[in-house]
């Protein structure tokens, strides 16, 4: 390393940061670490940068708009699941419609999100680690909290460019008014409040197969009850709103009802697309399916190998994304729009007889690769080229910074606060090789858990005083974390320890916001009797004591 690249990265902010140093206030700031790396190679990204802007203003010169975007993300997936066709075979069910879609675009095999639903849904939606919002919990009726105001989302961002913007199916941002989609800067939304668990799981049936307990009437004391409001009889599953207006239920919580939002969803998405196809607006539309049904439906026969409902699952999902690529094509917008599809996590063991480990170690809720590190594509005709395999790490909170990019609204990132999120366009356009990060902090809720750099990970948790364990892991070596190193990776033990000592000084500087709370359901303008006497008893609750 010459003296002049040394003296260069020790003069950047990222290194000022570890004694809380300034940051100028007109550019992005992100963590730490990209200081470091931005040091390293911002003159060769900036002269990259122009080719690949000349790529967008051609696009943008011959339609006459910015790129559409279309960002489609599901549950709980363990990598190889879909969109690899010898791992159909291995899994016995077929994904078809993902596999061609893996032909004809990228395949990303290093696409880290947040352990969980609700954190990587918010890290979408702001470019930003779950925990600097609040939002690192996966919440239930009642929540009483959600998304901050004050965060802003992606669809805020590319509002201001000028994109329509829509929102359907899963959001799970909470259920306090501010934090609805469509007080979040999409025009119009259609979405859940919660996850798939209470429609799916929380009624006779559910119990009577053992996937509920003491919810129902049947399951509930009989001899000695006293409180009849303490169990949340009366959550809202399902809401639709327009920007600037109030919320109305859209159908009631039952499995039958769930069922049918799944398809409404569907049916909203391509509906969109067909609305906004020749509009003089580009669009935005971040679709994001509820996939899980785990109670059998009689009207539906089991057609796959694997023969588990998770498996018929996961083969709707792959027909429902082929039918909103079919329709982007057959509205003629294709080569305008970017879609990008992904799973949220990894798989959620602890449901029964349904999700398993595939490639990687952990599922839901764990840092472990098997956790963080999900099935990811996109595809774009004439932009990005086809059958790539991409061994860059990207996160899902670049995602905003580079949606913001294609839409030419990085002008309206705020500028007073941490974006993890990173402009990972060269790596869209240009491929293997490309990205700008090389770098993840994971945090499992509010616990700061492991640390990725390149192709090593430390684990923070459960160390001991004094010396390190073996909590080292090489990636390629191990790919399923069984291994864990320490004598042998003692050299990364003090630059480990400065990545995280230069993040915990940025995040002094720039503290989290605290989780949201308030009254649910407000701002919603049906609210049934039962619902609003569930609404009253969580009010007071909050009064208690004020």
């Amino acid at each position: 390393m010459t003296q002049t690249l040394i003296q260069k990265i020790l003069s950047v902010s990222a290194i000022a940061a570890l004694t809380v140093g300034t940051v100028n206030a007109a550019e992005i700031i992100h963590d730490a670490e990209q200081g470091i790396l931005q040091a390293q190679y911002g003159d060769k990204w900036a002269k990259q940068d122009v080719g690949v802007q000349a790529k967008l203003d051609a696009l943008y010169k011959k339609t006459g708009k910015r790129p559409n975007i279309i960002h489609i993300m599901w549950d709980d997936n363990s990598y190889g699941e879909v969109g690899v066709k010898a791992f159909n075979k291995i899994r016995g069910f077929d994904t078809p419609n993902l596999n061609t879609m893996a032909d004809d675009g990228i395949t990303f095999t290093r696409m880290y999100t947040e352990p969980s639903c609700t954190p990587t849904r918010a890290a979408a939606l702001t470019g930003r680690l779950a925990v600097r919002s609040g939002m690192y919990t996966v919440a239930f009726p009642p929540e009483g909290g959600g998304l901050p105001a004050e965060e802003v989302t992606i669809a805020e961002i590319l509002s201001e460019a000028g994109y329509n913007t829509a929102f359907f199916a899963k959001a799970h941002q909470g259920d306090i008014e501010e934090s609805y989609m469509h007080n979040q800067g999409f025009d119009e939304a259609t979405f859940s409040l919660y996850n798939q668990f209470p429609p799916m799981f929380w009624h006779e049936q559910g119990e009577g197969s053992g996937l509920t307990i003491g919810y129902t009437k049947n399951g509930t004391e009989k001899k000695y009850l006293v409180d009849e409001t303490w169990r949340p009889y009366g959550y809202v599953m399902d809401v639709t709103g327009k920007k600037g207006e109030k919320a109305r239920e859209t159908l009631p919580p039952s499995l039958e009802n769930y069922r049918k939002s799944s398809i409404k969803h569907q049916e909203l998405a391509l509906d969109y697309i067909r609305r906004k196809a020749n509009d003089k607006k580009p669009f935005y539309m971040a679709y994001w399916p509820n996939v899980y049904d785990l109670i059998a439906d009689p009207k539906e026969p089991v057609t796959t190998s694997n023969g588990s409902l998770f498996a018929q699952n996961i083969e709707r999902l792959d027909r429902y994304i082929g039918e909103i690529v079919a329709e982007v094509k057959k509205q003629g917008i294709e080569e305008n729009t970017l879609i990008v599809a992904m799973a949220d996590n990894g798989p959620m063991a602890e449901v029964p007889s349904a999700m398993y480990q595939n490639v990687f170690n952990g599922g839901k809720g764990s840092y472990k690769e098997g956790g963080i590190r999900v099935a990811a594509f996109a595809q774009w005709p004439g932009m990005i080229e086809k059958d790539q395999i991409v061994g860059d790490m990207i996160t899902v909170h670049d995602l905003f910074t580079t949606f913001a990019k294609l839409g030419n609204a990085t002008k309206h990132i705020p500028t007073d606060r941490i974006i993890d999120g990173i402009d990972q366009t060269a790596v869209f356009l240009e491929g293997d090789g490309n990205s700008r990060r090389d770098y993840y902090h994971v945090y499992t809720g509010p616990v700061h858990a492991a640390t990725i750099k390149q192709q090593f990970k430390r684990v923070w948790l459960g160390g001991r005083p004094g010396l390190v364990k073996n909590d080292f892991y090489n990636l390629y070596l191990d790919p399923r974390e069984m291994r864990g190193m320490m004598a042998q990776m003692l050299w990364a033990w003090g630059p480990f320890d400065m990545m995280k000592k230069r993040h915990d000084a940025m995040n002094k500087k720039y503290p989290f916001i605290p989780t949201r709370h308030g009254v649910p359901f407000e701002g919603i303008e049906n609210l049934t009797p039962q619902t609003l006497i569930y609404q009253k008893t969580v009010r007071d609750t909050m009064n208690t004591g004020k």
